[in-house]
């Protein structure tokens, strides 16, 4: 059910991934993007890991050897694909500190309450646990936004999700109390060769419109957005489309962690650092 101050319809949610769960592994290449720079971040960390969520699951497709994993999706099809639990990331069933590694690939751009989530993450941890997330963030799919409002003209309907920027992601982790917090973002760019096959994309990953407020598009609206679409391909009749991924990592607070020095502790004056040099 989804309440008044909703911004994603939290069935519709349920609906378009239990829709997607057969064909997902067709459509799977930008959360295996996603779990390739989250393994890259994960292997710099020199300790081992043995009580592991999956958060947003998917098809479960994501290994960790020697580890007990728990998974957990928003849809019911893919919770049952992956051996997991159906649940929203920002009404998670588990008790305080009963993981040390928390993942999520490809799912935190459509939660309700993002720093509702972050939190009930961050108590799910125990003390020295870590969080890595990656999803789809501010400044993707311009090409597809562009269309859009060329097609409805002055007055256009939400028809793509809000997204988050870099440095609001970084400021969540620490809104959430994540320790050593960071985030940064890479580019992925996609080559359609039309609307209709992004379109496709985007349903066969389950990320399409679910906002609450959405209404149905005309046939002459989608002609339109096609042609606008078509009207911005390059030489070869295909048309780029960026996708900028955020990733997060953030500690569970530790006594044993780094902790920045206290204010007035330095040595060094900083009005003498600037100060010149005697001739």
């Amino acid at each position: 059910m989804t309440a008044p101050t909703d911004i994603f319809d939290r069935s519709a949610r349920r609906r378009h991934r239990d829709r997607a769960t057969a064909a997902f592994p067709d459509y799977d290449f930008l959360r295996a993007t996603m779990i390739e720079g989250l393994v890259e971040r994960l292997d710099s960390v020199t300790r081992d890991f043995t009580d592991v969520l999956d958060l947003g699951c998917f098809d479960g497709a994501w290994p960790f050897p020697g580890a007990q994993v728990a998974r957990v999706d928003p849809g019911f099809g893919f919770a049952r694909m992956a051996g997991g639990v159906q649940a929203d990331e920002d009404q998670l069933p588990f008790a305080d500190a009963s993981f040390d590694l928390v993942v999520s690939a490809g799912v935190l751009d459509q939660v309700n309450d993002l720093p509702g989530a972050l939190s009930l993450v961050r108590r799910i941890l125990r003390p020295d646990g870590l969080f890595l997330a990656a999803f789809v963030g501010a400044g993707s799919l311009g090409t597809l936004r562009a269309a859009m409002r060329t097609a409805e003209g002055d007055r256009p309907a939400a028809r793509l999700h809000p997204q988050i920027d870099v440095r609001s992601a970084g400021d969540l982790l620490v809104r959430a109390g994540f320790a050593l917090p960071v985030a940064d973002v890479e580019t992925l760019d996609i080559r359609y060769r039309s609307l209709g096959s992004a379109i496709e994309d985007l349903r066969g990953m389950a990320a399409t419109n679910i906002l609450a407020g959405r209404s149905a598009m005309t046939r002459t609206t989608l002609a339109r957005a096609a042609s606008a679409y078509a009207d911005r391909a390059g030489a070869d009749g295909r048309t780029t489309e960026r996708i900028e991924i955020i990733y997060l990592t953030g500690w569970a607070p530790d006594e044993s962690q780094p902790r920045p020095a206290r204010r007035g502790s330095g040595t060094a004056s900083l009005a003498a650092a600037l100060k010149p040099p005697a001739r």
